[in-house]
């Protein structure tokens, strides 16, 4: 009987800071600098994962024998795990082809993948590799005919759930990615070419796949030219969502629309008002302003307000299986990561997705385990009195 083949990467990199490490080793200073920075001091980034490893879970022993039950209802369609991959923009800067990479393990462990506005590959194509699992975040357009063809390509394409993003009024500093040369286009200087020397398998694979490009949207403008492309986000991208935009998303999208961002009480009193069927509570993984709650800090209070009125769909700062169920336990009825999945992709390139599926899942599972939680309903918080 042949033995089963051993993963050498899952003793190599056990922990999501394992891949972080090694990612900062593949990829070049301005790659790293976009995906890790926050903004202003990344004094929030650092609260969000630090407010996070304060939250304690209570074990329930004595349980016998049993094997944690992760499968997990939302928006009518079932899952195997209560997480996915959060959306993401300019993925391919941080590795040439993460999109497919992600989308690819979406399907095969049949979480969501999100797809980001302003990723680097179209609907139609992530669509394609997602087999079902893709989920679309929209970053509100101002002409009324992009946001509706958008959003017409995504559900042909088979994205079955909405993320509206409120969070971006308008761009951040981020200071750190000012001072690392992030642009698009990039500014092609004798420190940049340098950066870039150094990393040479991302600087290969990039090659291969060419410059990272918006091609979500380059049917409204010449994708080629990236300075306008640029251009045309800026100017045609965000700063204009109100509620009167929600009723127009709803009358667009016959789907499952959640709310990326809230925080606020009373955006959420608002949003069940509008018949929102998600809340995403998020800050943005603290890249919008350094001074915002950490997203778990305000779970809880949120939780008290929606009940069972809609589902919450939370994300920042998560960073293991326990992170997720510290989370579910808070309130949350999903979880979406982001960084962590681009660290393991940027650290393993095309075994990245499947090594940071496997890893969160198996977490979530021990802790559950240990926990004594047979269901995610049982997680400490969510058990009945």
């Amino acid at each position: 009987m042949p033995q089963p083949m051993i993963d050498p990467n899952r003793d190599q990199y056990p922990r999501i800071s394992d891949l972080a490490a090694k990612a900062y080793t593949r990829i070049p200073h301005f790659a790293w600098e976009y995906l890790d920075s926050g903004t202003g001091y990344d004094v929030g980034a650092k609260r969000n994962v630090e407010t996070m490893h304060d939250v304690r879970l209570t074990p329930k022993l004595l349980q016998g024998l049993f094997e944690p039950n992760t499968e997990t209802e939302i928006f009518g369609q079932t899952y195997a795990a209560p997480f996915g991959v959060a959306p993401v923009g300019l993925t391919g800067l941080m590795w040439p082809g993460a999109e497919i990479i992600l989308a690819k393990t979406a399907a095969k462990f049949r979480i969501p993948y999100s797809l980001s506005t302003v990723a680097t590959e179209s609907a139609e194509t992530i669509g394609a590799v997602a087999n079902g699992m893709g989920w679309f975040q929209l970053y509100p357009p101002r002409a009324a005919h992009i946001r509706k063809d958008l959003l017409k390509r995504a559900k042909a394409a088979g994205f079955t759930t909405l993320l509206v993003t409120a969070d971006v009024p308008t761009g951040s500093t981020r200071e750190r990615q000012r001072k690392a040369g992030v642009a698009v286009p990039p500014r092609i200087t004798p420190m940049m070419i340098f950066r870039c020397a150094i990393r040479p398998r991302w600087s290969l694979t990039t090659l291969m796949h060419g410059t990272p490009r918006f091609r979500g949207v380059e049917k409204y403008v010449d994708g080629k030219d990236l300075q306008n492309m640029t251009a045309f986000i800026g100017q045609g991208f965000g700063g204009t969502l109100d509620w009167d935009y929600m009723k127009e998303v709803r009358r667009d999208w016959d789907g499952p629309i959640v709310i990326k961002g809230l925080l606020d009480p009373e955006d959420v009193k608002r949003a069940l008002q509008e018949g929102i069927d998600g809340i995403g509570v998020s800050n943005h993984g603290s890249r919008q302003t350094d001074g915002a709650p950490a997203a778990i800090k305000a779970l809880p209070r949120i939780k008290d307000i929606v009940g069972d009125r809609a589902k919450i769909v939370f994300d920042s700062g998560i960073r293991s299986g326990l992170d997720i169920a510290r989370a579910l336990a808070l309130g949350a009825d999903f979880v979406l990561c982001g960084r962590a999945f681009m660290y393991s992709v940027a650290a393993l390139g095309s075994k990245g997705g499947d090594h940071a599926a496997s890893l969160l899942r198996d977490d979530l599972i021990n802790n559950m385990s240990q926990l004594g939680c047979k269901e995610v309903s049982d997680l400490p918080g969510r058990r009945n009195p």
